[in-house]
């Protein structure tokens, strides 16, 4: 058995057929059918069998699967038992993160972190969260920051919330309530940013599903943009807490509660590959990273747990 056959069975396994465990594999799908045909000559038995509509273990196949993890962690912990022994004085750390993440969170987290470990050399490549999944996936990217993210080939901690918040410029308020019906708001002048990304989509989602348009006066492309444009009074927008919170403590931004519907969460995540090491330099960074984001973020974030 070699260790590429067993990732592509758990990957196979995990998404009921092999084209999708060629897409997150990045490798091709007769590729995976090879892996999986010489590892099945190798056991001699079939470990899948042709479901209704997906592919479904067979017996050997169930007993396999959890051997199989149980291998390539032990392999993941061998080679980060080796990475250690480099130590952190002169490495290389690479990051994914999303855009918002990159501007407003890893700017304190990197300064802390070089201030300890200046000859760390890093690199930070900024993109939505589904491009920042692909990059760990593909191996480009130790860490990745991002929101909401859930794979069976990666392992996820949250770090706490990072809801969508509706802010205004404290000398554009349009309720002194601070609190609000959401159709209200809808004939309220908003920006959006980012259209089709998450974030429209979960602000526009608001609206739609009380059967209400909103008042879209403007569409930018990035967070700072809307942010640039609620100072300037020319409206309201739903941005993360992460961009905002400084703003509302120092009072120049305004937050108002929708009285009439769920707050837009989401949470703030860090991933990396399960089965890939964890190099000493992403371990230390890690730990900046918690110390870091509870003073950026503000209150109101969850105790950080781990997800598989």
């Amino acid at each position: 058995m070699e260790i590429d056959q067993l990732k592509t069975f758990v990957a196979g396994a995990a998404f009921g057929g092999f084209r999708r465990a060629a897409e997150v594999l990045f490798i091709s799908q007769p590729a995976v059918s090879a892996r999986i045909k010489a590892l099945e000559h190798s056991l001699g038995v079939a470990l899948f069998e042709r479901g209704r509509e997906r592919l479904v273990l067979s017996a050997a196949g169930r007993a396999l699967r959890p051997q199989a993890e149980q291998l390539l962690h032990a392999v993941a912990a061998a080679r980060q038992a080796v990475q250690e022994t480099r130590g952190a004085a002169a490495g290389t750390l690479h990051i994914a993160a999303a855009l918002s993440i990159c501007t407003y969170l890893l700017p304190d987290v990197l300064k802390r972190f070089k201030a300890a470990h200046a000859k760390v050399t890093i690199t930070v490549r900024a993109g939505h969260s589904k491009e920042v999944l692909e990059m760990v996936l593909r191996g480009e990217a130790e860490i990745g920051l991002a929101r909401s993210l859930h794979h069976p080939l990666i392992e996820t901690e949250s770090l706490g919330d990072d809801p969508l918040i509706l802010v205004a410029h404290r000398a554009h308020v349009p309720t002194r309530a601070r609190r609000a019906r959401l159709e209200e708001m809808a004939d309220w002048p908003l920006v959006f940013f980012d259209r089709g990304s998450s974030d429209w989509t979960l602000s526009h989602g608001l609206f739609r599903r009380a059967g209400l348009v909103p008042n879209v006066v403007l569409e930018v492309e990035t967070i700072e943009a809307a942010k640039r444009m609620v100072e300037r009074g020319l409206g309201l927008a739903f941005l993360p807490r992460l961009a905002v919170a400084r703003d509302i403590r120092s009072k120049r931004f305004i937050a108002i509660e929708v009285a009439n519907a769920e707050p837009l969460s989401r949470s703030l995540d860090v991933i990396h590959s399960r089965h890939r090491p964890r190099s000493a330099e992403a371990q230390t960074f890690l730990r900046t990273l918690r110390a870091t984001v509870t003073q950026v973020a503000g209150p109101g974030g969850r105790t950080p747990r781990r997800r598989r």
